[in-house]
């Protein structure tokens, strides 16, 4: 495998995320991070000591947005392409952020015994996760195949990426979900019985227009009702961002889920 720190071949670029707090080494093709890690960092109701667990990092731009945003807390990503996990490390060694932030190959759709520690039951605090968008056999797949893996379901389709992701949670800790909208229905029958107080946030692309996006969480063991939050509008009619999506992306601050400490 090639050091990640080396781009001889001019097949990565690097990033900035944070108006620069962050720089991200990733693939010139095939999958990219956009602004949903950004996002997905910014909702997690993480506070100093708590640790995060990333399912599905890629090449760490979620972990490394949380990481910088809340310097207590310590961040474990982890994903099935050891090629993106390879720049991973390279981002958080370039971030300074090595120290409190690791990435471990794992697969979401193993059997449970398969796993060692730190992806034991009960274990997170917080769980942060993009999956794969869309379903198996539902459209056509990218010809890429590294984006083919990222964007579309394979070995684990929802259910078992979600029910992985609260299996590590701890009781009365916190899944956070960015997805399609479009599959909220799903988003929300996989979560059902095994957390609660979920939140719904939706991200709207303009004035008037459908949410692309949402953002869904959730506390483990928790019984308390569902709640449908104000969204939040990312552009204006000039097609650039609102001031309130500049506060995220650009001065990572944080999109409250909640109104109280976790």
């Amino acid at each position: 495998m090639a050091r990640p720190d080396a781009d001889t071949e001019g097949t990565v670029s690097e990033d900035a995320l944070l108006d620069g707090g962050v720089r991200l080494m990733q693939p010139r093709g095939g999958f990219r991070a956009a602004i949903d890690p950004v996002i997905l960092a910014a909702s997690v109701a993480a506070k100093a000591g708590d640790t995060v667990l990333d399912v599905g990092v890629g090449t760490g731009a979620a972990a490394l947005c949380l990481a910088h945003r809340l310097s207590g807390v310590r961040v474990t990503g982890i994903d099935v392409n050891v090629d993106f996990l390879a720049l991973a490390d390279g981002n958080a060694r370039r971030n300074g952020l090595d120290d409190r932030v690791k990435f471990l190959a794992a697969d979401v759709s193993a059997q449970p015994r398969a796993f060692a520690p730190p992806l034991v039951p009960d274990r997170f605090d917080h769980v942060m996760t993009n999956p794969p968008y869309l379903a198996a056999g539902c459209g056509r797949a990218p010809s890429d195949p590294v984006r083919a893996v990222a964007t579309m379901e394979g070995t684990a389709d929802l259910e078992t990426w979600l029910r992985f992701c609260v299996r590590v949670l701890r009781p009365k800790g916190t899944v956070t979900v960015i997805h399609r909208g479009d599959r909220l229905d799903h988003v929300l029958a996989c979560l059902a019985g095994r957390v609660g107080d979920i939140r719904i946030l939706p991200l709207w692309p303009g004035k008037n227009r459908p949410a692309s996006r949402v953002i869904v969480a959730g506390r483990k063991g928790s019984r308390a009702p569902m709640q449908l939050l104000p969204g939040l509008a990312l552009h204006t009619p000039d097609g650039s961002f609102t001031a309130e999506a500049q506060g995220i992306l650009r001065r990572g601050e944080q999109l409250t889920m909640w109104d109280r400490a976790t």
